[in-house]
């Protein structure tokens, strides 16, 4: 189903119709995300409000509204990143946003404990996507995959194993915890 997180009646939306096909919910992927870079001193409301709109307002109330359907003893991972504890410049507001996400997570798995649902942050590094075969040029490639300790960025399936370890019940004892899966570049 196609939808804007940031929008609440498409929220609405979604979750109806998870209702009326579906019935309950086991896992949740809050996996929305947009990022621009704007260094301090260009940062406008409208790019603040666009990224706080959809990386925090839109994954709150994304969990919030499936709360209703999710079966006790499941599991709600979001999507961070590396920004948030790396510094790169000109993605503070970026940072700031996915940085609230691991704040959600440490709350709300103590809010949802009587429920034995669990509440992770997955924050991937650089990540070989099609995305960026339109947004960056060599030079930027070669800067990102620098950054990585085995020298070269990773690929959506190492991501996507990592989420189906958050969902599954592999990953019982793994709870408000913020997994990086960077190849090693937020630890150097």
């Amino acid at each position: 189903m196609r939808g804007d997180a940031a929008n609440l009646d498409d929220l609405d939306r979604l979750f109806d119709t998870v209702k009326r096909e579906k019935g309950k919910i086991d896992i949740l992927f809050a996996s929305a995300g947009t990022g621009e870079a704007v260094p301090l001193g260009e940062i406008t409301e409208q790019h603040f409000d666009a990224a706080f709109g959809l990386n925090a307002r839109g994954t709150l109330f994304t969990v919030q509204k499936a709360l209703p359907l999710f079966n006790d003893g499941g599991s709600i991972f979001m999507t961070g990143s590396i920004a948030s504890v790396k510094g790169f410049p000109g993605f503070s507001v970026y940072a700031a946003s996915k940085a609230a996400l691991h704040s959600f997570a440490r709350a709300w798995l103590n809010e949802l404990k009587g429920r034995n649902i669990r509440v992770n942050v997955l924050s991937p590094g650089q990540i070989a996507t099609p995305i960026q075969e339109q947004l960056f040029d060599e030079e930027t490639k070669r800067y990102f995959e620098s950054l990585v300790p085995r020298g070269k960025m990773g690929h959506p399936e190492e991501i996507a194993t990592v989420a189906l370890f958050l969902a599954s019940d592999d990953s019982s004892f793994v709870n408000g915890v913020e997994l990086y899966v960077d190849g090693g570049t937020s630890a150097i």
